[in-house]
């Protein structure tokens, strides 16, 4: 069995372009370096190839999007994995307007609120932390998406929720004050250039970050591994194999830091060693590491109605690894 592997281009996936994870027996294994947003030397629109064309054998995928799919349709040929191969904190990533007098997260009550789709994981991760956490109902926010959603949602005409003009930059939007914030995994290409022009909301984002992970102890899921639902019926040891195959891949990319010189970034094997204190391991793999994370995310999506109701972790997965 030849399995297509779609994955982003992290350090942790290096080992897997490198050929350095081994395979199980009677499996090879292509990996793909397949971006989201921004395309890579295979291409780009990853979600939406695995989700809607099941174009990859094995994907890195939204989470949030396959939580609607599964809830959607419960013989949704895709299967999920327990391996998490992105996450972001949501504190870090809420930009606002540098003019604007938004400096805490009560002020965003009212405003326009850039995000890149309203069904993308960071945005509901945002949407839900400021809820849970700093008493901001994302319903009182104004929505304004840069994307068409990958599932078709239905929000109700109580919410305001709006899409970019044609031929705006939402970027340049954040910058000229048309939107006053923006919930973005790193800053747009576009505001690069005008750094004066926008700014943080939290002024240490780092020290919520770790207050976030004392509190609830993790560190928020992103994507996850999904596998067509046909090649583990072939291959029932499929899920746990390739989750071995993470592991090790992860302990690979780890392993580089030994070389105090091995990242671009001045103080990377510092700044890995502070991460290993603060956070210990910040990255686990399997379903009982992540079931707290998971379960409030699922919480978050039926709030935020891209579900019609909450349910158990172990139905986005398979069985077989439902002990992990």
């Amino acid at each position: 069995m030849e399995l297509s592997l779609a994955l982003n281009r992290y350090d942790r996936h290096v080992p897997f372009f490198m050929g350095t994870v081994d395979a199980p027996d009677g499996i090879s294994v292509h990996p793909l370096e397949v971006g989201e947003s921004t395309p890579f030397r295979d291409g780009g629109e990853r979600h939406e190839r695995m989700l809607n064309g099941l174009e990859f054998d094995v994907a890195e995928v939204s989470l949030s999007s396959f939580i609607m799919a599964v809830a959607r349709d419960p013989d949704f040929p895709l299967i999920g994995i327990p391996v998490f191969p992105r996450r972001f904190f949501s504190m870090g990533q809420i930009y606002v307007n540098a003019d604007t007098n938004i400096r805490a997260p009560a002020d965003l009550i009212g405003r326009s609120v850039g995000i890149h789709a309203f069904q993308v994981t960071l945005s509901v991760l945002a949407k839900g932390d400021l809820k849970r956490d700093y008493g901001v109902a994302w319903e009182s926010i104004n929505w304004v998406c840069m994307k068409p959603e990958v599932i078709p949602v239905e929000l109700g005409g109580d919410v305001s929720v709006e899409a970019m003009p044609d031929g705006k930059d939402m970027g340049l939007m954040l910058c000229d004050g048309e939107i006053d914030a923006l919930i973005s995994p790193q800053p747009r290409k576009s505001m690069l250039a005008r750094p004066d022009r926008y700014r943080r909301l939290f002024d240490d984002p780092e020290a919520e970050e770790v207050r976030y992970f004392g509190k609830h102890g993790y560190f928020p899921i992103m994507h996850l591994l999904a596998i067509k639902r046909e090649l583990v019926e072939q291959r029932p040891d499929l899920p746990c194999a390739l989750m071995l195959m993470f592991e090790e891949a992860n302990r690979q990319a780890y392993g580089f830091y030994d070389d105090s010189n091995y990242s671009l970034l001045v103080d990377g094997r510092k700044y890995y060693e502070r991460e290993r204190t603060v956070f210990d391991n910040p990255w686990p793999n399997g379903l009982f590491a992540n079931r707290a994370n998971l379960e409030a995310f699922i919480g978050f999506s039926h709030d935020q109605r891209l579900i019609d109701a909450p349910f158990a972790p172990e139905k986005l997965f398979h069985v077989s690894t439902y002990d992990t």
